[in-house]
């Protein structure tokens, strides 16, 4: 079977999509009853058929599952059921563990829910990434330089002379022995995102924080796709977008498609 960062280009390439819808839907983002679980399964199941075709990947978050407990699983695997085998699926967990504990994660994440990729925190080290790697075929997106305002805390300290989060930019390059590895930079550092791509070239990168949190889309989507490729996670300016019609969320997708293939037309 091909590695995973083969099949997430040839899936890019299928699609014509940099597209990541992320599916974090809370009953505070609808003004819903804290209590009101079947109006967030709806609602989740029409951004995933309105976006059909538009994106390339699908990234659920497990917090906004893992609230509701056995209930919120049922729910996490009827949207893997609703979309189905054509996408590409991230599970946005943020593990972070070591040992025996990841690697329960990683039977529980690609084994059990079937995720094609997960999201990992590198903080413990290698350690907490290596249980991942094993299967070419399944990814591993790293934490690198994130989208949060704190991230300058701990990602921006100097080691070596250089920025931590360009420091795991490294070690991921060298951890990509199966292909499978890639990493998450946050379009709100649009500079940090040229810097990355510099210190680790041709690592797939996946890019939040456009739209709702403010990032830049051009030239978030450009620095990340320049010598690599990149996709672009939008979520609540997709899943929440105008009336919150179908037609409505389409439209967003279909913009968001729409600029990035032109965006792509320019980049070498």
């Amino acid at each position: 079977m091909d590695s995973f960062n083969a099949r997430l280009q040839e899936q890019i390439l299928r699609t014509r999509s940099h597209l990541c819808v992320g599916l974090d839907i809370s009953p505070e983002q609808l003004n819903l009853p804290a209590s009101d679980l079947n109006d967030l399964k709806e609602h989740t199941f029409k951004v995933i058929d309105a976006t059909e075709n538009l994106a390339a990947i699908y990234k659920p978050n497990l917090a906004f599952f893992e609230r509701w407990g056995a209930a919120g699983f049922e729910w996490l695997e009827q949207v893997l059921t609703r979309i189905g085998s054509g996408p590409l699926i991230i599970g946005d967990a943020k593990r972070g563990d070591i040992g025996n504990t990841a690697r329960q994660y990683a039977v529980s994440l690609f084994d059990h829910f079937g995720f094609d990729a997960v999201t990992v925190n590198p903080y413990m080290g290698r350690d907490a990434i290596e249980p991942f790697l094993d299967r070419p075929e399944k990814g591993v997106f790293i934490l690198c330089r994130t989208s949060n305002p704190s991230a300058v805390e701990l990602q921006d300290v100097s080691s070596e002379g250089k920025p931590l989060f360009i420091r795991v930019a490294e070690l991921a390059l060298e951890l990509n022995r199966n292909k499978n590895v890639g990493l998450v930079v946050g379009a709100t550092a649009p500079q940090e995102i040229g810097m990355v791509r510099s210190a680790a070239p041709g690592l797939p990168f996946l890019i939040p924080g456009i739209g709702a949190q403010g990032g830049d889309l051009e030239s978030s989507f450009t620095a990340g796709n320049t010598n690599g490729l990149a996709v672009i996670n939008v979520s609540r300016g997709i899943s929440f977008a105008g009336d919150l019609s179908t037609a409505a969320i389409r439209a967003e997708a279909e913009r968001y498609v729409y600029l990035m293939r032109k965006y792509a037309e320019n980049i070498n």
